[in-house]
């Protein structure tokens, strides 16, 4: 594992994607009418937001859970953005804003979805907090490319093909290093069907400035190693610190644990 968790330092905790205008719509899924009977009354409304890297899938067993705890989950789905095209990032901002009903909503995202967060918040005036799960913060003003090392960005460069596309997030490691985080076979399967192909001017694409997001308080859990420094980042400015001796994808194989975690940050929050 120590080999994947390096490599995750040096790319997944780059991962700052950025904000733009708004633009098209893309399905939200709501994960609540049949699994809430039974529940408990609602007390939360949380937006889960996946990575623009992978699907969102990867939230599904966390949603389910946090609503079987009592509250109201959306799950925007960003992926419909990576096919119409430019601008990427202003319509996965657009796409959360639109899953925010009207009421109190706080906003969890996981990887590189933390940056989408402060976008999305500075265009909400109902947001009671944001959640950051193993995920990048906000860096207004430089793309993803300008945060990561050069040699890095001249390799993503050099990989993406003659039109500028990357290949799926899996296909960024071998075969035996996902299999480390995802050891479940069935899961791992359905994990790569649901990630897309990448652009690499999405990466390129810069942070615009989102002050207003700061107006609500901020927790940060830490699933890996890779994510340290955003952590401690995080605990530096006198947020709600979680961290737990996992891995990136815990979400889909430790959801439990990342549902116990969400819950002890979510009451932080309310305090």
């Amino acid at each position: 594992m120590e080999g994947i968790e390096w490599r995750l330092e040096r790319v997944l905790s780059a991962l700052q994607l950025s904000d733009a205008k708004p633009a098209a719509e893309s399905p939200i899924t709501d994960v609540n009418s049949e699994h809430s009977r039974g529940a408990l009354p609602v007390n939360r409304s949380l937006v889960l937001v996946h990575s623009p890297l992978v699907g969102p899938d990867t939230w599904n067993l966390v949603a389910h859970s946090m609503v079987g705890h009592g509250n109201h989950v959306s799950l925007p789905d960003l992926t419909d953005s990576i096919t119409a095209g430019p601008p990427y990032l202003a319509r996965q901002v657009q796409v959360i804003v639109e899953s925010v009903e009207d009421r109190p909503v706080i906003l969890v995202g996981h990887s590189g979805a933390g940056p989408l967060l402060a976008s999305a918040g500075s265009s909400l005036d109902n947001v009671r907090g944001y959640i950051f799960v193993d995920a990048g913060l906000p860096t207004p003003g430089n793309s993803w490319m300008e945060t990561i090392p050069e040699e890095l960005a001249a390799h993503l460069r050099d990989t993406a093909d003659a039109e500028g596309w990357l290949p799926p997030w899996p296909e960024w490691w071998s075969s035996d290093e996902l299999a480390e985080l995802l050891p479940d076979p069935l899961l791992r399967a359905r994990f790569v069907e649901n990630c897309p192909r990448l652009p690499l001017s999405m990466f390129e694409e810069v942070h615009s400035d989102a002050p207003r997001w700061r107006h609500a308080p901020a927790a940060y859990l830490r699933l890996s190693a890779a994510y340290q420094s955003q952590a401690d980042e995080a605990r530096a400015l006198g947020w709600p610190v979680a961290e737990l001796e996992s891995h990136h994808l815990a979400l889909l194989t430790d959801p439990d644990v990342v549902v116990g975690s969400l819950i002890k940050l979510l009451g932080q929050l309310d305090e």
